[in-house]
């Protein structure tokens, strides 16, 4: 008997099986058949979408009929690296097949969503060379093991130095100067394998930027991670040239021009992530050093629920959102979660009744239903020029990435003014500081006055590590510095510090939150306005009348043990009044 009788036959006896379980009938068994032999594909795939049987019903009949465990959840971080270099990673995603640990009886374990592929199978134990034993397990946490096993395994920056003996760094650090030779280098060169493994290590560590830094005698690598630069390997100086040239080749730069800074784009994909990074060098005293800014395009986008809002800031937001004329405007410095915010309140306003569309620069996440154009100054499609075309397309909505010019803010101020809702960004330390700065840009006050709906000011704090935080009686000096006073916080107030562990890579904080200063102008902060009032006194009026500031927002956060007082302190360090 052929493989593929062999396989059909193992699927009649799969379909019988449920009939008889009595968790399908006869006849809906025969056209799950039917459409197998229409269209192709698994059976047991075929007969889980067509009778909408649970997964959980189909993979105890196939353990049933192969004699097979069920693996409820695989912990990936017990995958030995050693498995995953043998074995590529196209094979095991497009087979759903992942080796998970040598066993006992001296063969290899396996977790497989489709115990049908016999010829996968068979290559898996070729590949391994041992005997296997399959256990079922859901394809979707096959997948995400895969992933994050091959995304760990790949080789760390400083090993890929290692691999380089110190004897033929001179060699190759001439051999590999010339874009011909850099072409045509095969991907296991080692300038391949370092710089590829900076990248994957990034990613991994979830770092928002890699810096290359050259010194007088070495290079310095930093990545930023959750806000803080940390160093992470020096390479040999003699690699500077091959290390530009190589990342000047992927973002398809000139590798020849050394004098001009330039920017470009590499597109690559990193255990199953789009990573799309932006790349731009400058010269300096020392040779040219780069920047690589990561945004991972398969991450999911937040919600307005996902970011870190007090319950009184958010339900501003929903209102401010939901307005259907007026400007609203997002401040803060670079890298403070602006866009994301403004990605979050686009996806939640966005449904099929309104019209929105967005100019960016760059766009970072697709939004389905949503129009995005990215600006292009090469072909003079700027802000400005692209917020007064989209005026001529009947939008709702309108998102612009940033008001950086007077022309800008003149023409988002007169959509505001006609009847559409935009949405956009600016750069000022704190929400009334945005006013003035329109002002100075050359906006009329009463335009402002009149146009300005909410402006949310928002930076990022680093959150506790949840394995290694611990809490602390606060010190009085704290309290006072983050405005608290004991009838506030009670008579034994907690905070909490992270005492640094493998997990947050013993820096006690993972990940980012936001803290917000939302400021939504009344009748009396209009006639302010109006009177060109300095920022400060605004400030002073919005406070009285509820706004929280942006050190008061975190300062809830740091009792609630979200963060710490340091982190807060150093985050809000100009927020004062």
């Amino acid at each position: 008997m052929s493989m593929l009788h062999q396989v059909r036959f193992s699927e009649d006896t799969f379909g019988q099986l449920l009939v008889e379980k009595g968790a399908l009938d006869q006849k809906m068994l025969e056209e799950s058949v039917v459409i197998q032999d229409e269209r192709g594909g698994r059976l047991f795939e075929i007969v889980q979408s067509h009778s909408k049987l649970s997964e959980s019903v189909v993979q105890e009949t196939l353990a049933e009929q192969f004699d097979l465990g069920v693996i409820e959840a695989i912990d990936d971080k017990k995958i030995p690296d050693e498995l995953s270099t043998r074995v590529p990673i196209n094979f095991v995603k497009q087979n759903k097949l992942l080796p998970l640990c040598e066993n006992r009886f001296g063969g290899i374990d396996v977790a497989c969503s489709d115990p049908f592929n016999v010829a996968a199978i068979d290559d898996l134990s070729v590949l391994l060379g041992a005997h296997l034993r399959l256990h079922l397990a859901a394809s979707d946490k096959i997948i995400n093991a895969i992933n994050n096993a091959y995304n760990r395994g790949t080789a760390h920056a400083a090993a890929a130095m290692e691999e380089m003996a110190e004897g033929d760094l001179d060699s190759f650090a001439q051999d590999i100067e010339e874009a011909v030779d850099l072409l045509d280098s095969a991907d296991e060169a080692p300038i391949i394998k370092l710089v590829n493994s900076l990248i994957s290590q990034a990613v991994k560590e979830h770092a928002s930027d890699i810096h290359v830094e050259p010194s007088e005698r070495d290079i310095v690598v930093r990545f930023r991670i959750d806000g803080i630069l940390y160093e992470k390997i020096r390479p040999p100086r003699r690699l500077l040239a091959s290390i530009v040239s190589r990342i000047k080749i992927q973002a398809g730069l000139n590798i020849a021009e050394k004098r001009l800074p330039q920017d470009g784009r590499i597109r690559i994909k990193i255990a199953g992530k789009d990573i799309d990074i932006r790349v731009a060098t400058a010269p300096t005293s020392h040779g040219e050093r780069i920047t690589m800014r990561l945004l991972d395009r398969s991450a999911v986008l937040l919600d307005l629920d996902d970011l870190g809002f007090s319950p009184e800031n958010l339900g501003g937001m929903r209102t401010l959102i939901r307005k259907s004329h007026g400007i609203f405007l997002v401040t803060g410095p670079t890298g403070s979660g602006k866009t994301t915010s403004l990605y979050a309140a686009l996806a939640e306003i966005n449904r099929p009744d309104l019209n929105i569309l967005t100019i960016e620069d760059p766009v970072e996440y697709q939004l389905e239903g949503i129009s995005q154009t990215q600006v292009n100054p090469k072909i003079n499609l700027s802000f400005a020029g692209g917020l007064r075309s989209f005026l001529r397309h009947d939008p709702d909505v309108i998102m612009v990435g940033e008001i950086r010019d007077l022309e800008t803010a003149e023409i988002a101020i007169q959509a505001a003014l006609t009847g559409h809702l935009v949405l956009s960004t600016i750069h000022t330390n704190d929400a009334p500081g945005a006013i003035t700065r329109l002002v100075d840009m050359g906006v009329e006050p009463f335009l402002v006055a009149s146009s300005v709906i909410g402006i949310l000011a928002q930076r990022l704090i680093r959150t506790l590590c949840p394995e290694c935080k611990s809490a602390y009686a606060a010190p009085d000096e704290e309290l006072k510095e983050l405005g608290l006073s004991k009838d506030m916080v009670g008579p034994k107030p907690e905070f909490w510090r992270g005492e640094g562990c493998p997990a947050c890579l013993e820096t006690g904080y993972q990940r980012r939150m936001g803290i917000h200063e939302l400021m939504m102008p009344n009748d009396e902060l209009r006639e302010m306005i109006l009177k060109n009032v300095d920022s400060n006194t605004i400030k002073k009026t919005a406070m009285g009348k509820g706004m929280r500031t942006l050190r008061e927002d975190g300062a809830r956060k740091v009792l609630m043990g979200l963060s710490s007082s340091a982190e807060v302190l150093r985050v809000t360090a100009e927020d004062a009044v």
